[in-house]
């Protein structure tokens, strides 16, 4: 299982088709959190009222105030820990370029601009020391990507596609990569590099209105997310040999999906639902336990993390624009807490 907790937000894709109904629309996500497994620390990007980016983070010392690190954003961020003292942030620029601002040690670099014709967020990793790849769509509705190789960035390729989402990457080895990404059809469409190229985009299918939320908690274990046209969260899986058929998993979702594994044959799934209050399921290596309302008045998706064994952490956008955060510590679930901030 990867050392990382990537916990990355994605645009969702408001559509309608006749006969169906009308499709959710819930807020977009403006926050992205991310966490060093076996480390109590974390890390909270936001997107500004002002457009900037903003950052709060929590450490043994307890949590820091927000500061601003600038820019002039015009989606919500991707932001990646690559070492315990490396963070980089991505977002697409008003230009519609990839801008990249980054962490070394205790001092924040400027703003550089990565080139690219992209729409919405960027999905970025790292899947080994001094490696990140970023993968958006692009303005032709093709898949766009670009490396970093430790010393310099690539340059931009296209992997091709027509996609009506940003896409979702996950990584479950070195050299590795999977991405996901909605086509026209609402089906869910898949591609791979598998250290020496990438695979043909295939359909995995299903009815979706929302973007996947794909994660991994094991070599050659895939599991996708997304909701459905029922309003309702929908699974499939892959084992190493084949995708599953997608199940659905109930609910009334209002947002997509954030979902996050902090063992081997161990997922929780975060949503908004009805009255704005986040909901969580989990499945416990064995079945899947039902959804359960963690309360709240938030106004955007959860951006949730592990950074250890039964470690979660919830943040949220509450109606006063803050950014508010529960937790569970293996014994119960705390908080709703107030952390401040002027967020969109």
């Amino acid at each position: 299982m990867n050392a990382q907790r990537l916990v990355l937000f994605f645009a969702l894709l408001c559509c309608a088709s006749a006969g169906l109904g009308q499709a959710p629309q819930p807020a977009q996500p403006s926050l992205s959190c991310t966490s060093w497994w076996g480390s109590s620390k974390i890390d909270c990007f936001a997107h500004g009222q002002d457009n900037a980016l903003w950052h709060r983070a929590f450490d043994a010392g307890g949590w820091r105030r927000w500061e601003s690190l600038d820019g002039s954003l015009a989606t919500w961020p991707s932001c990646v820990i690559q070492k315990s003292y490396r963070v980089d942030c991505f977002a697409g620029s008003q230009d519609n370029a990839m801008i990249h601002l980054w962490r070394d040690g205790n001092r924040w670099r400027r703003w550089e601009s990565l080139g690219g014709n992209i729409v919405g967020q960027p999905s970025c990793l790292s899947w080994g020391r001094d490696r990140m790849d970023c993968f958006a769509l692009g303005s032709d509705n093709t898949m766009q990507h670009l490396w970093w190789d430790g010393r310099n960035w690539g340059t931009w390729e296209s992997l091709g596609g027509n996609f009506t989402s940003s896409p979702s990457c996950v990584s479950w080895g070195a050299g590795r990569l999977d991405c996901f990404a909605l086509g026209p059809d609402s089906a869910m469409f898949h591609t791979w590099w598998n250290g020496s190229g990438w695979g043909r985009w295939e359909s995995i299918g299903g009815r979706l209105i929302t973007p996947p939320s794909c994660v991994s908690w094991g070599s050659n274990r895939l599991d996708c997310f997304a909701v459905g046209t029922d309003n309702a969260m929908y699974h499939t899986w892959w084992n190493g040999g084949g995708w599953g058929r997608w199940e659905s998993l109930g609910g009334n979702l209002t947002s997509p999906p954030s979902c996050v594994s902090w063992g081997n044959n161990r997922l929780d799934c975060f949503a908004q639902g009805p009255g704005n209050e986040l909901y969580h399921r989990w499945w416990d290596g064995k079945a899947w336990m039902g959804w359960e309302s963690l309360g709240g008045a938030i106004t955007s998706p959860p951006s949730c993390v592990s950074w250890g064994n039964n470690r979660l952490d919830c943040f949220a956008v509450g109606q006063d624009s803050a950014m508010y955060h529960r937790w569970w510590d293996g014994q119960g679930w705390k908080g709703w807490e107030s952390l401040g901030g002027r967020l969109q």
